[in-house]
């Protein structure tokens, strides 16, 4: 395989509201997308990254539900339990929100805006290369970064698994993992997907690059 690079970050700063300012649902439907970000009926964010939502009350027996497009401007939705009091986020990085509905009315107020998390690209590796995956990592700025990988797949024939659900396993390499300097380090298999997560560092950023060094026989 030829060496495949990704990058995540630098993010603007992080903002509670930028997407969604203060506001009660008072029935299940659409939240009024009024944020700094907005325009047109839709944000759109810096990078792809995080949408975070802060709730007043306890929100846990409602749902809400985002719709917007990713890095590749493919459409992404993903439904969410309400946070309870607190701040939750997406799984899934949104280059910009069109929507985003509640399943019932909410108790008390809730903003929808940005943190410090954001995912590169996947890269698809090739499952038929036997050797070690070489992953060299290069930081801009402080950041706390996680290579991850999954054996869950979209585009399986067999057991499709749907973008949202994926599970991400820290790499093995645990210099990889809450990394906070470049690495050279690697997986001695090969993941189906892998891609970096940016924990935190607003004005910091990571490149990446995944080699495969030999192929399989065909």
């Amino acid at each position: 395989m030829r060496p495949v690079v990704v990058s995540v970050g630098p993010l603007a700063s992080p903002s509670a509201n930028n997407i969604a300012l203060s506001q009660t649902p008072a029935a299940a439907g659409a939240l009024t997308l009024n944020g700094s970000l907005v325009s047109g009926g839709v944000a759109t964010l810096d990078t792809a990254r995080r949408v975070l939502f802060t709730t007043a009350s306890n929100e846990s027996a409602k749902t809400i539900t985002v719709t917007g497009t990713n890095w590749q401007g493919n459409t992404v939705s993903e439904t969410l339990t309400g946070p309870n009091a607190t701040t939750g986020y997406t799984v899934l990085d949104y280059a910009t929100v069109t929507s985003i509905t509640v399943s019932a009315a909410f108790t008390g107020a809730v903003t929808v805006g940005t943190n410090a998390v954001a995912s590169s690209g996947w890269v698809r590796l090739d499952s038929w290369a036997p050797n070690f995956t070489s992953v060299i990592c290069t930081i801009t700025g402080s950041p706390n970064y996680t290579v991850q990988g999954s054996a869950d797949d979209p585009n399986s024939a067999f057991t499709p698994v749907a973008p949202a659900s994926m599970v991400w396993v820290s790499c093995p390499d645990t210099t990889l993992v809450a990394a906070t300097t470049s690495i050279n380090g690697g997986y001695t298999y090969s993941p189906i997907w892998v891609r970096v997560l940016l924990n935190s560092g607003t004005a910091a950023g990571v490149t990446a690059t995944f080699t495969q060094f030999s192929n399989g026989p065909r």
